[in-house]
Formats: C-alpha cells, sequence, structure tokens
C-alpha cells in the first residue's frame, strides 16, 4: 500500500511546475486524473515528441516522466456540458490542482470559491508566477523569470558580469514540491476541521524562501552578496579542483577535517599553522586553493575520491548524468527506474526519493496516451453519480457513436465511454429509448437515452 492511497487528484495543470507536483503526489499513490483538452491534449505532448534522441514512440522525455502515475481524461472545460462533468468529479474528489496563469481559473469557473460549493471539503492548490494577490499578480512569469527576479541569479555564476540561472529549473520544481508540501498540509488540516482550503502557491515565493540564509545575510549587513562561483565564503577549501582526468569538489568546513585533508595530501607549505583556522585560511584562499590544484593534478579523480573519503574527508566527483545514473549508490537507491511506455517497451528516469519504512511500496506506471482513462473514469463515476440532462447516441458496436449535436461534440470520444456506461443500464431499467428491441445486444443503428435518471445505479 503506498501513503496516499484513496486521495483523488484532479490534475489540471501543463508544463513544469504543476505536473511535477501531481507527479509526486502520484507516485506516493494518489488517484491523480489528468484533465487534458480534446484533441491536442497538454503541451507538453508535443514537446520532443519527434526527436530521435529525447523521445520514445512519439512521447518526449517531459510528458514521458512527469505524467507518470496518472490517468489521462479529456474535456472540454470551455463547454457547458464539459465543465458539468468536471464539477460531478469534483463531488468526489480531494485535490484539484492546476497552474494557470492569474485569474484563469476564476474565468473558467474552477476555482475554489465555485468548487467548494460543490464541494466544501474540496482543496484547491494554484501555482502561478507572481501569486493570486499584488502589484505584480496578473504578470506572466516561467523559471527563468522568477531565477532572475529573487536574486537567485545575481549569486550564481562565476562572477558579478555573469548571472546564471540554475542548471536545473529550481523555480518550477522548487514551487511544485512546495506545492505537495501545501496539499499534503490542508489534507492533514482537513482531517482535524473537516474543511477544504485553497492553496495560493508563487514560483516568486518559492526562490525568494530558497534564498534562506543569504536573504538574511542581507537584511543584517546591508550588502548584496556576489557569485563566487563554486567556492563558499566562509569554508577554504571549499570549491570544485582539477584533478589528472576530471575534477572534484571538496568541503572542508571544520578545522578537524583540514588536519585529516593535510594528512592526504602532503603539502608542506600548508601546514603552516597560519592556516590551521578557518578564518585565516579564507584570508590566504587564492594561494592555499592554488597549492592544492598542483597537488590534485598529477594523479586521477578516483584516486583522490578514495583517500579523501578513507581519511573521511568530504570529497565527490563531479560527475555527468551519465556517471551520476549508472552510480551505484543511486541504483542501489531505486534512484533509476524504468516506467513501461503505454505502447511497449520501458523507458529510464528518476524514481522517487521518499524512502518509508511501513508505506513504501513502489510502482510506475506509464505516462498514458490522450483520453486513455475517460471510458473507465467516467464509466466508474456514473455508477456512483447523477448526471443530468444528459443525451447519448449510441450506434452498433462496430461503429463510432453519433453525436447529438454540440453537447456530444463537446465532449468528442468521451460519449463512446458514456454510451457503455449506460448500455446494461438501458437494457435492465425503464427508459424512454427509441429502438427498444434492439435494446438488449445494441445492434440497432442508434439508441437514444432522453435524460440520466437521478437513480440511475449500473
Amino acid at each position: 500500500m503506498k501513503p496516499l492511497n484513496g486521495i483523488k487528484v484532479i490534475d489540471l495543470t501543463h508544463m513544469l511546475a504543476g505536473p511535477y507536483a501531481g507527479m509526486v503526489i502520484a507516485d506516493l499513490g494518489a488517484e491523480v486524473v489528468k484533465i487534458e483538452p480534446l484533441v491536442t491534449g497538454e503541451m507538453t505532448r508535443g514537446l520532443l515528441k519527434t526527436d530521435p534522441n529525447y523521445s520514445y514512440k512519439a512521447f518526449g522525455a517531459y510528458f514521458l516522466t512527469l505524467n507518470r502515475n496518472k490517468k489521462s481524461v479529456s474535456l472540454d472545460l470551455k463547454s457547458q456540458e464539459g465543465l458539468q462533468v468536471f464539477y460531478e468529479l469534483v463531488k468526489s474528489a480531494d485535490v484539484v490542482l492546476n497552474n494557470f496563469s492569474a485569474g484563469v481559473v476564476k474565468k473558467l469557473k474552477v476555482d475554489f470559491a465555485s468548487l467548494k460549493k460543490i464541494n466544501p471539503r474540496i482543496i484547491t492548490c494554484s501555482i502561478t508566477g507572481f501569486g493570486e494577490t499584488g502589484p505584480h499578480s496578473s504578470r506572466p512569469a516561467y523559471d527563468q523569470i522568477v531565477q532572475a527576479y529573487s536574486g537567485g541569479m545575481s549569486v550564481t555564476g562565476p562572477d558579478v558580469n555573469t548571472p546564471t540561472r540554475a542548471g536545473i529549473p529550481i523555480g518550477d520544481l522548487g514551487s511544485g514540491l512546495y506545492g505537495v508540501i501545501g496539499i499534503l498540509s490542508a489534507l492533514l488540516s482537513r482531517e482535524q476541521t473537516n474543511i477544504g482550503q485553497h492553496i495560493d502557491m508563487s514560483l516568486l515565493d518559492v526562490q525568494i524562501s530558497l534564498l534562506n540564509y543569504m536573504a538574511t545575510m542581507q537584511t543584517l549587513s546591508g550588502i548584496d552578496p556576489e557569485p563566487i562561483g563554486n567556492a563558499h565564503f566562509v569554508h577554504v577549501p571549499y570549491n570544485s579542483f582539477t584533478t589528472q582526468n576530471g575534477f572534484v569538489v571538496i568541503a572542508v568546513i571544520t578545522d578537524a577535517f583540514w588536519e585529516a585533508f593535510l594528512d592526504v595530501i602532503d603539502v608542506e607549505t600548508l601546514r603552516d599553522p597560519k592556516f590551521s583556522k578557518s578564518v585565516d585560511r579564507l584570508k590566504n584562499q587564492e594561494f592555499i586553493e592554488s597549492e592544492i590544484n598542483k597537488v590534485l593534478s598529477t594523479k586521477p579523480s578516483n584516486y583522490w575520491i578514495k583517500a579523501f573519503n578513507d581519511a573521511k574527508v568530504p570529497c565527490g566527483p563531479i560527475n555527468t548524468f551519465s556517471q551520476a545514473l549508472s552510480d551505484e549508490q543511486v541504483l542501489h537507491r531505486n534512484m533509476l527506474v524504468e516506467v513501461e511506455h503505454p505502447d511497449g517497451g520501458k523507458v529510464k528516469m528518476p524514481g522517487n526519493p521518499v524512502k518509508l519504512s511501513y508505506t513504501d511500496e513502489v510502482s510506475y506506471s506509464p505516462a498514458p496516451h490522450l483520453g486513455a482513462h475517460t471510458k473507465k473514469i467516467l464509466k466508474e463515476f456514473a455508477r456512483q453519480k447523477q448526471l443530468s440532462c444528459v443525451r447519448v447516441v449510441v450506434t452498433s458496436s462496430s461503429a463510432s457513436p453519433r453525436h447529438c449535436g454540440e453537447q456530444c461534440a463537446s465532449y468528442s470520444c468521451d460519449w463512446r465511454a458514456v454510451a457503455l456506461a449506460v448500455q446494461d443500464f438501458a437494457v435492465r431499467q425503464d427508459v424512454k429509448i427509441q429502438n427498444q428491441a434492439s435494446v438488449p445486444r445494441f445492434r440497432a443503428t442508434s439508441v437514444f437515452i432522453s435524460s440520466w435518471p437521478a437513480s440511475l445505479n449500473v
């Protein structure tokens, strides 16, 4: 059993921050139903799908990774009929997650104020660039925008003239993780109050939070921190160094580590007592690092990593992705997993870092085809809930259902699911049906059900 078994999440997200939050929750066992637009689906379906290196069977790396363990239902939320089906799904949901631009959820009528009237226990989470309030709430934003806006880029890179974004999209991914924290907190609160609530998550807020102690340093001193590359503003040596065949990082954060470090490299000039204390090493950083580089460049990385690790000095390689993803520790922790593709075969991707002692069941289902679960989800829903004012045209099993106007057209293939859901009901219940004699085997050219009664229980 996974820890979030029984939690139902409706995922309206796209691109990265929102889908990443949904992925984490799905990995932990929640049933995550991804609502996608008709025909095109969520926009990341198109990213890299034709790239020969970064796709597999027309699924790009984005979509494959971010949408594992999810189910796909295609609906037109801009149509009244699609919106009504969505509302019915909300009745039995726990969470609705979105990362639309500010104001879009209200325009679509899927905001918290609208949904809590349907389900007072519903929890909604909106991830936006600048948040839903404030003078810049309407501005668009993406990961790099908030990395820059927050000040994070000003301390990243080699110098003040080269502001650099983080190599991974920390703004998007961090916001997704904070979104998960907010959702879990709201679920716990609901257990105590029986009341749902809204989570207003901002990429900028998250980036400001991640400045952490460096922000406090600025408020205390009034001095803006500057980028120092891979070095540290307190500890020496704390940097990347060149070896005979690559690079390593060394983090000497205590004077005891320094003594152990000296025993490994055995450089007499660095044994000078004036380097014994951290504050003095910082004053002589350039000289110390120059001497270290001279020594480390004489032997390969593996030699130094083993030597420093044996001496309990924090040290590690600067790995490429291929090196990191084949590392024995990474593999031991199941952080590279094989996830099936819906058309067969498997794709390797990062695993779930949350390791639990009791509910640590690990399993992955593939990112779905567009609307792959529409039939199942609507059929299950039909067994439990009333759909009012539904009109369906069902053709023979060998043909596609014909739509009966804009209502059916707005649902596209979803109506096939609805038709299948009412099949057994139609033969057992007193429903107004055209071509009554042909109902039992559904061999008629069409069967028209004028309404979906409140008593429907298929």
